[in-house]
């Protein structure tokens, strides 16, 4: 017999008592994470460091500290340098540069605001509206840096996609009619430091924009899940045009 709190029981009784309860499953920090964060925030955060791994690995191969990982191959690769994406066609780069870092520094500040905003507009639009607001941001920081930005400079970071993701939350606070004054209070702190030496600030107006317009998009076509995808795609489709569109002054040529 096994003892119990009163008296006693047949342990065959026991193991069949046993036999139907369902035993909690350990969760593992992955999981854990995918569930307070979203599923789309982490997997963002967790591209953007396996990126930055490859980048500061790469350093290495050609004698750089990985620390200096904007000095390796991979970066010099995939970097925005509006110069080689209108004269030499090198599109990808219009996007691939939204999942380098400059550093560490860099990259964890980033990833620390994307914990910070992302999973309060992951729950809100929903994880495929989330991501695509995410991406056509970083376009819309790309569109502008292409535009107006120095034509040979290296351009890298995901602000212009984080900054979207603020322009979005504005747009649904102002739908909902709640209090923007803190938003707009980090918007102001923001546009500030966008001024300081290195930063874009071209980039981050651009992805306020392209994030803010985007999800007034998902707003006007609420409830038809066909007509927002259309909308973001001819949103997505009209950045990439004026993108490429614009040539590079030639004096960048030398001509």
């Amino acid at each position: 017999m096994t003892p119990a709190a009163v008296g006693f029981q047949c342990p065959d009784d026991v193991r069949a008592g046993s036999a139907g309860v369902r035993r909690a499953r350990p969760v593992s920090r992955w999981s854990g994470a995918r569930r307070r964060f979203g599923p789309v925030t982490v997997s963002l955060v967790a591209v953007n460091v396996v990126v930055f791994v490859v980048t500061a690995v790469s350093a290495v191969s050609v004698g750089q500290s990985p620390l200096d990982n904007w000095r390796s191959p991979v970066f010099e690769e995939f970097s925005q340098v509006p110069v080689l994406v209108d004269v030499f066609g090198q599109d990808w780069r219009l996007l691939t540069g939204a999942f380098l870092h400059i550093g560490i520094t860099h990259l964890l500040l980033n990833m620390l605001s994307l914990l910070v905003f992302g999973p309060e507009l992951e729950g809100r639009l929903g994880r495929w509206r989330y991501l695509a607001v995410y991406l056509v941001s970083a376009l819309g920081g790309a569109v502008a840096i292409q535009l107006f930005g120095e034509p040979a400079r290296p351009v890298a970071g995901a602000s212009a996609a984080l900054y979207g993701l603020l322009g979005s939350l504005g747009v649904l606070l102002l739908v909902a009619h709640q209090d923007l004054r803190g938003l707009l209070t980090l918007l102001a702190i923001n546009v500030v430091i966008s001024f300081l030496p290195g930063v874009s600030l071209l980039g981050h107006l651009g992805g306020l924009v392209a994030g803010a317009l985007a999800t007034g998009l998902l707003v006007l076509t609420r409830r038809r899940t066909a007509a927002q995808a259309l909308s973001l795609v001819v949103l997505a489709a009209v950045l990439v045009t004026l993108a490429l569109a614009v040539p590079v002054p030639l004096v960048v040529l030398g001509l």
